[in-house]
């Protein structure tokens, strides 16, 4: 299946994955988590963290085949 997605996907799908955990973190450290939602909302961010490291072990694996794509720090400490 890595084989036929594109190096933009795998780089936009990290990108995003990023995103929505820095977002599901912030949400979960507000007071606006309902009690009976919490547990539901933490499985979430699990789901997300653990779909992040997927893609970013498909990107290091990219990266060992296409020498010019930046590092995975690279790709997620620069500004786009």
């Amino acid at each position: 299946m890595s084989d036929n997605i594109s190096n933009n996907a795998i780089i936009y799908a990290t990108l995003a994955l990023n995103s929505e955990v820095a977002l599901q973190h912030e949400y979960l450290d507000s007071p606006d988590v309902p009690d009976d939602e919490r547990e539901n909302e933490e499985e979430i961010l699990a789901d997300l963290e653990q779909a992040f490291m997927e893609f970013v072990d498909l990107y290091k694996n990219r990266c060992k085949t296409d020498k010019q794509l930046p590092s995975i720090d690279e790709l997620l400490n620069s500004q786009l």
